[in-house]
């Protein structure tokens, strides 16, 4: 059996309790521990699949399809591990396995209830990762705030484990906040005295504090949180501002995070964290020699968690190429024929993001006809790479009603049109086209450029899909697909070889993208905007 780290939060949401389990995980692991992190979520939906960018940000695509909360994105992404199914479970899923086995009989007759029944399949799911022998240290971080209503069967699991678990394989550690109040001129601990204090009203309390804060507690407050909330001195942690989510790691080092969380585990004589690579990547990211702008074209720009893989994904490919990548967030909705020219005029590269539904779908249309006639970098992936496709139809095969399905249900010139497969679906939630498909490369093309391999994966999330019945026409007047899924023919890739760079995907390469492995499409198109 692995042994078991939680995480909960206090005071407030929002202070980076994902970051902080994957800062942790990493420091973990540069030490030679195998770990991974899973993500307990207090709502009562199935998944985020269906819930709207501006409610819970950016819905994470894992290999094997699962439709999760976007941690899980930061957690691979500092770890360099795959995530699954089995990381990322919410209330919904809980509650829905449990009325399942009353429907079928599994309690006999029993009366369902919170305790013990939907607590012991919190239980369950906590340790299922822990069964194999994959991994030493397996970290749970709680959503939601310690308080919440919908929080408290988790808490409760988590106390009911403190039996069940050997004493070093079993911690906790509480985030929580000690705000500073400028009229005051000081740090307040109280929050974290009450935070911690409701924690040990259900019965648990956390061996580690870390506290997120402006500036530095001093030995006196970390002193007066330790004795009132009953931790170690040294297991009281700051968690300061941070310059970049990727300075965290290394801000926990320098507190001793993880030897202190070695220590409670039971670890003796681990070697020291191996982080040369880490380091360089953000030198890299530090100190640029370059400096580009790119414009990203979107409908949920307001709300940068609703990009955040995308966003991420450029900071790797610019710190691979040593340069600076200043992002322009440009809602799709503010693009029109008259000031496209004005909008995306002083840009390096476009960026067209992904989306559903018809609002905006204009603006990116007009965005990429601009980055198309005046040979400025482009790069679509899903429904930027559909609107692509329904730009070039309208402007270079005269076809100006040509259209998507899932705008224009009657459209005349459905070029891009909804997969055969998904015309019967009724439920909407995880039945899209999603996790990892593999994808031919024709040899000489952009694509097959970009990745030196003519056989790739990368992971989906989709309904819609290039159609077929057009492709003679398109590459008959110069756009080409350059990848295809080798089962069913599906088009995954779209360019123009006489632009400078013109790329669509119709995958979601900013899954994929790692600190220490940028995505080769980023890195590609980071570089043709320099150029």
């Amino acid at each position: 059996m692995a042994k078991f780290i939680f995480v909960t939060g206090g005071v407030t949401s929002s202070l980076g309790k994902g970051i902080l389990a994957a800062s942790l995980a990493k420091l973990l692991q540069s030490r030679g521990l195998r770990v991974t992190i899973q993500k307990f979520d207090p709502y009562i939906n199935i998944d985020p699949g269906t819930m709207n960018p501006y409610e819970h940000g950016e819905c994470y695509v894992t290999e094997d399809g699962a439709e999760t909360d976007l941690d899980l994105g930061h957690y691979e992404r500092f770890l360099g591990v795959y995530t699954s199914q089995a990381n990322n479970v919410t209330t919904g899923k809980i509650y829905q396995e449990v009325i399942n086995r009353e429907r079928r009989g599994d309690y006999l007759g029993k009366t369902v209830q919170v305790i013990p029944h939907i607590t012991d399949e919190i239980k369950r799911r906590m340790l299922l990762l822990g069964n194999s022998d994959q991994y030493d240290v397996i970290l749970t971080e709680i959503g939601g705030t310690v308080g919440d209503i919908e929080s408290l069967p988790f808490i409760e699991a988590i106390r009911q484990l403190k039996w069940q678990l050997p004493k070093e394989d079993y911690l906790v550690i509480h985030l929580t906040l000690v705000p500073y109040l400028a009229s005051a001129k000081e740090l307040k601990t109280k929050p974290t005295q009450h935070s911690v204090k409701e924690m040990q009203s259900y019965g648990v309390n956390p061996h580690i504090i870390v506290c997120r804060a402006e500036i530095s507690l001093g030995t006196e407050r970390k002193r007066k949180i330790a004795e009132f909330c009953n931790v170690d001195y040294d297991s009281v942690i700051e968690m300061l501002d941070a310059e970049s989510i990727y300075d965290v790691p290394l801000h926990l080092q320098k507190e001793k995070l993880d030897d202190i969380v070695l220590g409670k585990l039971g670890y003796r004589d681990m070697p020291e964290p191996e982080l040369t690579e880490w380091n360089s990547f953000l030198q890299r990211h530090k100190y640029p020699k370059k400096e580009i702008t790119i414009g990203v074209i979107g409908k949920y720009i307001e709300l940068k968690d609703a990009y955040i893989s995308i966003y991420e994904s450029f900071v790797h490919a610019a710190a691979q190429h040593e340069c600076k990548v200043n992002i322009e967030r440009i809602h799709s909705e503010t693009i029109n024929k008259n000031n496209v020219k004005e909008v995306l005029g002083q840009l390096d590269g476009i960026f067209v993001a992904p989306g559903f539904g018809q609002r905006g779908i204009d603006g990116k249309i007009y965005a990429i006809q601009y980055a198309r006639e005046n040979n400025v970098p482009f790069f679509g992936v899903c429904l930027g790479m559909q609107m692509a496709v329904i730009e070039f139809a309208k402007n270079v095969l005269n076809l100006p009603q040509a259209n998507s399905t899932e705008m224009q249900q009657n459209t005349p010139y459905p070029v891009i049109d909804m997969m055969q497969e998904q015309k019967t679906i009724v439920n909407m939630g995880g039945t899209m086209r999603l996790g990892a498909y593999a994808c031919e490369l024709k040899e000489n093309t952009l694509a097959h450029q970009i990745y030196g391999e003519t056989k790739i994966s990368e992971r989906h999330r989709h309904r819609y899909e290039f159609n077929n019945k057009y492709l003679q026409d398109f590459e008959a007047h110069g756009m080409i697909a350059s990848g295809f899924n080798p089962d069913s023919q599906l088009v995954e890739i779209v360019e123009i070889p006489s632009h400078k760079f013109f790329i669509g995907v119709q995958f979601h390469p900013e899954y994929k993208s790692t600190i220490l492995k940028p995505h080769p499409l980023f890195c590609g198109f980071v570089k043709a905007c320099l150029g």
